[in-house]
This record gives structure tokens, C-alpha cells and sequence, in this order.
């Protein structure tokens, strides 16, 4: 087991993960290291201390918005109202998937060279969905039918534009008791 990092430690490999998702979503995949940790303020040594290859960087990122995504589910269900915390989850939701497409080439390389970043995934969305959906009482939903609703969604808010129409629609369908 890993010692815990000291404090200045885990606020750079925070910024460097922060700076590298901003990187990835606006420059794609070509963004060099070097540029990343000099965004971030620290040296490429520092970098490589906490990411040894591009590919650890890139998995972080993932790995770090997937479980800021799947975190937030009960911690929503603690301060608002049910519907609200599931109305909010899923918008958040849709900025995930976004995330995950501006990495698309850079997590295809993760993949490429080996690395699983999508191993506990599909596990903590569907412990998140479910959190929300016993907070709203529909434990007849499956978690899964929710996460391919709402992926389909991410995909097309991407071609369509924005999503609020739809997740709204989802949200009333759950809402409504047959």
C-alpha cells in the first residue's frame, strides 16, 4: 500500500490532471507533456513522478471525472430533493460523456497499449444510478436501461446540440407511475 502523498504533492498531481483534461478537450490528443506541466506550473519531472508514460496521465484524467461523476450521486441525494439529485446527476452525466469523447483517441491509445481505463466503470455508474433511483422510489428500473438512455442522449446532445429536453423527458418518465 501506498504512502498517502504530502499536501503540495497531491496539489500538483491534482493541477496536472485538471491541466491535462482542459489539454485534451481543446488541443486532442497531440498535446505534448511538456506543455501540460508547464500549464499546470510544474516541471516535466513532476509530471513524470506522478505519470510515468502519457498513457498513466490519460487514465487519471478518465479515472479522476468517472469518479467526480459516480461521488456526486449521493452526495446530490443528501442536499436536494430526490427528483432534483437525479435531474442533476443526469446533466452531469451528459458533461462525463463529453469528457470521455474529447479523450476518445487518447483512451483508445490507453487501450491500444494495454491499459483498461473502462475496467470499474460500467460497476460505479450502475452503483450511482441506483443510489437515485431508491432515492426516487424506482428500484423497478433497471440501472442499466438508465445508463444506455442517458448514454444515447450524451451522443446525440453531441450532434444535436443541447441535451435538457431530453434528460427532462427521461426525468418525467421516471416520474410517472404505470
Amino acid at each position: 500500500m501506498s504512502r498517502p502523498l504530502r499536501a503540495d504533492a497531491q496539489r500538483n498531481r491534482d493541477r496536472l490532471i485538471e491541466t491535462a483534461l482542459a489539454a485534451f478537450g481543446h488541443d486532442g490528443s497531440d498535446v505534448t507533456l511538456e506543455s501540460i506541466a508547464k500549464r499546470a506550473g510544474v516541471g516535466i519531472g513532476t509530471l513524470y513522478r506522478h505519470f510515468p508514460t502519457r498513457e498513466a496521465l490519460v487514465e487519471a484524467v478518465y479515472r479522476t471525472e468517472l469518479g467526480k461523476l459516480c461521488d456526486a450521486a449521493p452526495e446530490l441525494v443528501r442536499t436536494l430533493p430526490p427528483d432534483e439529485a437525479t435531474r442533476a446527476w443526469m446533466d452531469r452525466f451528459v458533461a462525463y460523456m463529453t469528457t470521455k469523447r474529447d479523450l476518445g483517441d487518447a483512451l483508445r491509445a490507453v487501450i491500444a497499449s494495454g491499459g483498461d481505463p473502462y475496467g470499474e466503470s460500467l460497476e460505479r455508474l450502475t452503483q450511482a444510478v441506483t443510489v437515485l433511483l431508491e432515492a426516487i422510489d424506482r428500484t423497478d428500473v433497471v440501472p442499466l436501461d438508465v445508463l444506455a438512455t442517458l448514454g444515447g442522449i450524451a451522443i446525440g446532445a453531441g450532434e444535436v446540440g443541447p441535451s435538457d429536453g431530453m434528460l427532462d423527458l427521461v426525468m418525467n418518465g421516471l416520474r410517472y407511475r404505470p
